[in-house]
């Protein structure tokens, strides 16, 4: 559920063309919306976007929460759940725990270019670890509001399991359009403010999907307007303005951060159905085959043995 928006301004060509060089950076991304780890209810995703509430709240700058919660994200795609205090908890020194961390950020940053990767280095290394800020009660709302899935009006819902939740994506939209900002000039912590509440309202407005968009139709508006009021009255007074300067521009898109932001959320819808359809399409011989599954050590010739006698190899493809 969104505003409609200004489509009148086109963004510049070349920078379209590049973003093909991230996308498999943000496939895998995306896929942090299905990972958790023990002792924690919320998907990485979710986790993310509480933190960066929290942080807000407690008066970090958006761009500073922008640059240390992307660089979070990007440490885990290769590492999930790490951080300095579990490393450090299980016995590496502070500095190896920082060395191991930056190692799995650059690896997964590869397809970035060198300032930013440079930038999300630094703010990894300048943070303390999460701020213990309050996180609003929309928080875990949007963690518990699932996604609507494919709706078109007149057709029947196509029902996706497990379903996003709202705080999943808004999470990523919002990483995704720090990612993206350099390429349309726009400043990091614009694009990823604006990402992370750009659903505010559907803390308490279930997502109906664009079928249920249409037949509220003259009522949608005034009923989102509510929504995102009574979400808004829960941030401190001096973060009110700023979070409604991010929601303003989801409404254009003709400013770098508005780009980057709807480049990034039209991107994140798409890149979710096209994990369904990965997902769907799975088969054996890729664990086996492409991802080497029973992969090389000393135990290797006996699990293929085991496999074979069980019928497992050859597989057909």
């Amino acid at each position: 559920m969104l505003a409609s928006v200004n489509t009148s301004a086109p963004a510049r060509p070349e920078a379209l063309v590049e973003l093909a060089t991230v996308l498999p950076l943000l496939r895998e991304l995306n896929d942090l919306k299905r990972v958790r780890v023990a002792g924690r209810a919320d998907s990485l995703a979710e986790q993310l976007f509480g933190r960066a509430w929290a942080a807000l709240v407690a008066g970090e700058a958006p761009a500073t929460v922008a640059l240390q919660e992307t660089a979070h994200a990007l440490v885990g795609v290769r590492l999930p759940g790490y951080d300095v205090a579990l490393l450090g908890s299980l016995g590496l020194a502070e500095t190896e725990a920082a060395q191991v961390l930056q190692q799995a950020l650059r690896d997964a940053g590869r397809p970035l270019a060198t300032d930013l990767v440079t930038q999300l280095t630094q703010a990894a290394s300048a943070s303390a670890g999460p701020v213990a800020g309050q996180q609003p009660a929309f928080v875990a709302q949007l963690a518990q509001q699932p996604r609507a899935g494919a709706t078109h009006p007149g057709r029947p819902r196509i029902m996706l399991w497990p379903p996003e939740s709202h705080a999943d994506h808004c999470a990523m939209v919002a990483v995704y359009a720090v990612l993206l900002s350099p390429y349309f000039g726009a400043d990091p912590g614009e694009a990823f403010l604006t990402g992370l509440a750009h659903h505010l309202h559907n803390a308490a407005l279930p997502d109906p999907g664009y079928a249920g968009d249409e037949l509220l139709g003259s009522h949608l508006p005034g009923l989102m307007a509510q929504a995102t009021q009574q979400a808004m009255q829960q941030l401190p007074a001096d973060l009110q303005p700023v979070v409604a300067a991010a929601l303003d521009r989801t409404r254009v898109v003709d400013t770098p951060a508005a780009r980057a932001f709807h480049a990034a959320d039209v991107l994140d819808r798409v890149l979710e159905m096209a994990w369904h359809n990965q997902s769907a399409r799975f088969r054996l011989h890729q664990a086996l085959d492409d991802l080497n599954i029973v992969h090389a050590g000393f135990t290797q010739q006996f699990h293929q043995q085991v496999l074979t006698a069980a019928g497992l190899l050859p597989i057909e493809r």
